[in-house]
């Protein structure tokens, strides 16, 4: 039912930035939260960013990673300044109907495919 790709990863030194994009199928978009979540080597998948009503952060990247939406264009962005090797993840973004802010991975029905965010020292 819906589709997702995301783009825009890539190597960065620590205090720059970069913008992630993800495209979304479907005519349905306005209707999704989306969210953005990040997993490490080792580590648990975590929530980073939503946007449904209203916007939520995770406490880590709150001030420094901003998430919009663009519903004419059916994609989500996540700005992320000030990066910091500790940011080094796969990126994931992430769908679910309905506009409640959804900061749980397992509540979500739709994934891409990550994206790569390498953040050097």
């Amino acid at each position: 039912q819906v589709q997702l790709v995301e783009s825009g990863g890539g190597l960065v030194q620590a205090g720059g930035s970069l913008r992630l994009s993800c495209a979304a199928s479907g005519r349905t978009f306005s209707t999704y939260t989306m969210g953005w979540f990040r997993q490490a080597p080792g580590k648990e998948r975590e929530f980073v960013a939503a946007v449904g009503w209203t916007l939520s952060y995770a406490d880590s990247v709150k001030g420094r990673f901003t998430i919009s939406r663009d519903n004419a264009k059916n994609t989500v962005y996540l700005q992320m300044n000030s990066l910091k090797p500790e940011d080094t993840a796969v990126y994931y973004c992430a769908a679910v109907s309905g506009r409640g802010q959804v900061r749980d991975s397992r509540l979500y029905d739709y994934w891409g495919q990550g994206t790569q965010v390498t953040v050097s020292s």
